[in-house]
C-alpha cells in the first residue's frame, strides 16, 4: 500500500483525507493566472487579507494591491502583509464616488460588512454576520486611483467581494475597465443585500462591457437546505 492510501485509511475513519494541494477550484485559479499572464491582482473587499494568501499559497509571485476600508480590520491586513515587500495595502473602499460614507460592521469578524443594507435571507442563513455597528470610512471611484498602480503593459486580475456593493465599484471604473483583463465577482443566487445585482443581472451587465464568463468558484450557502446563495464569477475581456 502507498504511503498517501496508508495515511488516507487511518483519516477516512475520522472523517478527513490526505490530498494533493492545490485541488478543484485553486487548481483551476493557478492555471489561469499562470495562463493569462497575471502580474497585478487588485483585491478588493479585502477583509484580512485571506484572498492574497491564498494566492500566494498557490504560486503567484506578482504584485498585490489589497483595499480594505474598515480600520481595525485594516490593522491585521497590513500586519499580514508586512513580511510581503509585493503585497501593498490601502485603508479605502471602492465605489462610484470619491468622498466619504458609512459603512455596517458585521460580527461574523466583519467579513460580510457592506454598505448595503443586509436582507433578511442573508441573516436567516448566517446570524452570526447581523450587524453590530457603523463606521464612516473613504471611498473612491478606481477610475480615480487606478494610475497610481498601473504601468503600462501589466496584465491585471481585479477581484471584488463587496457585499453587494460590486456593481458600484464597477460603476465606478468607467475608464478603467478597458485596462483589466480579468474580473473575479461575487455573485448572489437570491437577494442578500438591500440594492445588489442578481447573478443573472451582472453577467448581462458585465456582457455590454464585453467581459465573459470565463469560471465559476462555488461559495456561500445555506447550511440548513443547502442551497447555494452565492458565487464567484470569473470573466475574461474579450
Amino acid at each position: 500500500m502507498k504511503g498517501v492510501d496508508l495515511v488516507n485509511s487511518v483519516l477516512t475513519k475520522m472523517g478527513a483525507e490526505l490530498v494533493r494541494f492545490p485541488i478543484g477550484e485553486l487548481k483551476r485559479r493557478k492555471a489561469l493566472l499562470n495562463h493569462l499572464k497575471i502580474n497585478k491582482v487588485l483585491d478588493i473587499g479585502a477583509n484580512v487579507g485571506q484572498y492574497a494568501k491564498t494566492i500566494r499559497e498557490i504560486g503567484y509571485k506578482g504584485e498585490i494591491i489589497s483595499f480594505e476600508p474598515i480600520k481595525a480590520v485594516f490593522k491585521i491586513l497590513e500586519n499580514n502583509s508586512k513580511k510581503d515587500s509585493n503585497w501593498k495595502c490601502e485603508n479605502f473602499a471602492l465605489g462610484d464616488t470619491d468622498g466619504e460614507t458609512e459603512i455596517n460592521i458585521a460580527g461574523n469578524h466583519a467579513a460580510s460588512s457592506s454598505i448595503l443594507e443586509m436582507l433578511p435571507s442573508h441573516l436567516e442563513s448566517a446570524p452570526q454576520s447581523a450587524y453590530v455597528g457603523k463606521e464612516t470610512i473613504v471611498v473612491k471611484k478606481l477610475d480615480s486611483v487606478f494610475e497610481n498602480y498601473f504601468v503600462k503593459g501589466d496584465n491585471i486580475y481585479v477581484k471584488l467581494d463587496a457585499q453587494g456593493f460590486e456593481k458600484n465599484i464597477l460603476d465606478g471604473a468607467e475608464k478603467t475597465l478597458d485596462k483589466i483583463n480579468v474580473l473575479q465577482v461575487e455573485l448572489s443566487m437570491i437577494p442578500l443585500y438591500n440594492g445588489a445585482l442578481n447573478y443573472l443581472d451582472m453577467i448581462e451587465f458585465l456582457k455590454t462591457k464585453k467581459f465573459e464568463l470565463y469560471g465559476i468558484e462555488l461559495g456561500f450557502s445555506d447550511p440548513k437546505s443547502g442551497r447555494l446563495l452565492q458565487f464567484d464569477g470569473i470573466f475574461y475581456k474579450y
